[in-house]
């Protein structure tokens, strides 16, 4: 078997809606000439970068022309060591190499008839808790940038209704007036020490949720790395009576010591992931003991190949794992499939973007959790395929 060509998506959703304008999905799909073919997906559909997730699979599919798609292994550590790039790579390299790795796990699960879970180990874990994420965006098929309290109540009575057990938020993400604190000159950040008001509204959002929630809902408070050590520390011990199941990025991980220095003086367990890459991205908050949950996003980190080692590698050292999940439809389809082998499994990301009509449509099948649950798929490899009649219009390029 020898793949023959691959398919670019760059699926600009906000074409169909505008609210998504900051949401663009990158898909691939591997064909061979045997008729097979694997999907994948690059995981930077947010923030700055879908672009250049399309130029990195320009770049990367012809090297894997004529190969058998069964050597994922091999094709991963050629990648990895033979482009340059691959060594010590960052988001826009990796986000293109595990587009690739996904697809040849699907078609690997598709030629042997077996879902990708069987493949890695069989399952440890199925019916997965599912948390619903960033509540601060709503919980409905529209898209909401919530301010008022009230709001967040609002949203979070949706999830429990939906028969969510555990939520997720990040409270500061926008100001009392609704600026967004990114990159756009609004808002600023909170590097140093925050002020009284600017801890009020955070603390007033969740506090709004927890009482909404009642005592045995778990809320997982996300930042964004918004914060630098000294307010992550300090808006941490200010909401510790609300109960906060653990505490995602609260300051940027690639510096360990800052992260650990959080980790080790606040009384919540903390989390990070989504912009570590491989192993070696790991290494040291593993070794730092600066983790009680990983995070570590599919297409991005290296692929269901990668992802699975530093899933086993977080064992070592007590690490939890909820697989990072905000993407297309392929994004949560491979992570299902670590999340139903690893033992060190502990929730499951259901994103208020897979609420959306225009990420729905991009694949055939409509996967959602059923009461706070997630059921993992039978079929073979990753048990989803792309909607032609809407990807087509999103085609891109074609290698072959």
């Amino acid at each position: 078997m020898k793949i023959t060509k691959v398919e670019i998506f760059d699926c600009e959703v906000n074409r169909k809606d505008p609210t998504m304008a900051a949401f663009n999905p990158i898909l691939c799909r591997i064909h061979t000439d045997e008729g097979i073919t694997g999907i994948g997906e690059a995981g930077l559909a947010y923030g700055a970068g879908a672009k250049a997730a399309v130029g990195m699979l320009r770049d990367l599919a012809p090297r894997i022309i004529g190969k058998d798609p069964m050597k994922s292994e091999a094709i991963w550590e050629n990648l990895f060591r033979a482009t340059f790039w691959g060594m010590s790579g960052g988001p826009v390299f990796y986000s293109g190499m595990s587009a690739i790795d996904i697809a040849l796990w699907d078609i690997k699960g598709k030629v042997l008839n077996a879902p990708i879970y069987q493949l890695l180990g069989g399952k440890t874990n199925d019916n997965l808790r599912t948390y619903a994420s960033q509540l601060q965006f709503g919980w409905d098929k529209n898209f909401h940038a919530y301010t008022d309290p009230k709001d967040y109540a609002y949203a979070t009575r949706q999830a429990l209704d939906d028969g969510y057990d555990a939520i997720k938020v990040d409270p500061i993400m926008y100001s009392r007036n609704g600026d967004a604190l990114t990159m756009n000159g609004k808002g600023g950040f909170y590097f140093g020490i925050m002020t009284y008001d600017e801890v009020q509204m955070g603390r007033d959002r969740l506090v709004a949720m927890r009482e909404e929630a009642g005592p045995d809902v778990d809320i997982i408070l996300e930042i964004h790395s918004l914060f630098g050590a000294n307010a992550a520390i300090q808006f941490a011990r200010a909401v510790e009576d609300v109960n906060i199941f653990y505490y995602e990025e609260p300051v940027h991980p690639m510096n360990t010591d800052s992260f650990a220095r959080v980790s080790h003086n606040v009384n919540m367990p903390v989390a990070t992931g989504e912009r570590s890459y491989t192993r070696w991205g790991y290494r040291e908050l593993f070794e730092k003991q600066a983790l009680a949950v990983i995070q570590p996003d599919l297409c991005l980190v290296g692929g269901i190949t990668e992802g699975k080692k530093i899933c086993d590698y977080a064992n070592i050292y007590d690490a939890t794992v909820q697989v990072h999940v905000c993407g297309g439809p392929v994004s949560t389809a491979a992570s299902l499939q670590i999340e139903a082998v690893i033992p060190n499994f502990i929730i499951h990301e259901h994103h208020t973007y897979a609420l959306k009509e225009c990420i729905i449509e991009l694949c055939t099948n409509n996967w959602q959790p059923q009461g706070g649950k997630y059921k993992v798929p039978d079929l073979p490899g990753l048990g989803q395929e792309l909607n032609d009649k809407v990807v087509k219009d999103y085609l891109a390029y074609t290698i072959e």
